[in-house]
């Protein structure tokens, strides 16, 4: 037999192997599906749903790279390429924005994120069952609050004659202007994004300690271990993998700033502070009409955010062999 008989023959083989290995795949799945079709029937609206909300609209992120014409449609306006990432960088207001997004952002992670860990830690301690969801509920109610009805208690109590200008000035204090003032932007966004936040995500901590063997507490407990070095010889490491993932998914958002609080916060005089790229993106592309130059600039958010949960997964698969992939 000559050799290119020989290649073709293996070839032919390995074809036909391939072509097995793709029927019995296929097989298996439609036997899993006739098997567990309830459940693939439950799956399919959030399948749906992902794909008409999620994937579809992605067909029009084409015209950041164009002059969009509504006459025209996405398919007829004509390209420009990256003409509109070079005037949202060369724009007057691109570093106030990377500046205000990256700062809002650390700093709700820098807070926000180690704190229901702290929260799900000491419930776990609490002995009496009645007080723990007591606590619980507390906690959890604010989650449930919208957005509008939480800037409303913000506005109500923060302004110059409410409630905490008014213990100010009972201690002698002089009232301070705190919504207006740009430098009391992002403390009054972030804390009272932990305070809405913290108990809702402590859940899944809460979940994740449920699961520690006891046995490994008793054990400790005999060698002398205060139920301080238990929560950090024990909890904290039973915990860790759900915390790394949690982290990279945060890091992950880390520049995705919710738009309907800053812009309900947002006025004339603290928008040094608080013009953050979804505010800009809705000034440019609601507000003006410029949807690509909008387009572009949602997308260079959306970029930068995959940037980092690429490199910060990477890093945690690397240094603690836990990561999403």
């Amino acid at each position: 037999m000559t050799l290119l008989n020989k290649t073709a023959v293996e070839e032919n083989t390995f074809s036909k192997k391939k072509a097995k290995v793709k029927k019995n795949h296929w097989l298996e799945w439609k036997k899993a599906l006739r098997k567990n079709w309830q459940l693939y029937l439950l799956l399919t609206p959030v399948i749906v749903y992902f794909l008409v909300f999620h994937y579809y609209p992605l067909y029009g992120l084409q015209i950041a790279f164009k002059d969009f014409v509504a006459t025209k449609g996405i398919t007829g306006s004509p390209w420009v390429g990256f003409k509109h990432f070079e005037r949202f960088f060369d724009s007057y207001y691109f570093w106030r924005l990377i500046k205000n997004t990256i700062g809002i952002g650390v700093f709700t992670l820098l807070v926000s994120f180690p704190v229901p860990i702290i929260i799900a830690l000491l419930l776990n301690e609490i002995k009496s069952l009645r007080f723990k969801k007591f606590v619980q509920t507390v906690i959890y109610a604010p989650h449930f609050l919208s957005t509008v009805v939480v800037v409303g208690m913000l506005l109500l109590f923060l302004k110059t004659d409410g409630m905490i200008n008014q213990i100010i000035v009972l201690f002698g204090g002089t009232p301070l202007d705190f919504i207006s003032e740009p430098a009391w932007f992002k403390s009054i966004y972030v804390l009272s994004d932990v305070w809405q936040t913290m108990g809702w995500s402590s859940i899944i901590y809460i979940a994740a300690l449920a699961a520690v063997d006891p046995a490994q507490h008793e054990a400790a407990m005999m060698d002398g271990a205060s139920k301080f070095q238990r929560i950090i010889h024990i909890n904290i490491p039973a915990i860790m993998p759900t915390i790394i993932i949690l982290f990279i998914l945060n890091m992950g958002s880390v520049m995705a700033i919710g738009f309907e609080k800053v812009f309900l916060m947002q006025n004339d005089l603290n928008i040094s502070s608080s013009d953050v790229i979804s505010t800009f993106v809705y000034r440019s592309g609601i507000l003006e009409a410029q949807y690509s130059f909008s387009a572009a600039v949602g997308l260079f958010n959306s970029i930068i955010n995959f940037i980092l949960l690429i490199m910060v997964n990477r890093v945690a698969k690397k240094v603690s062999d836990t990561s999403l992939w």
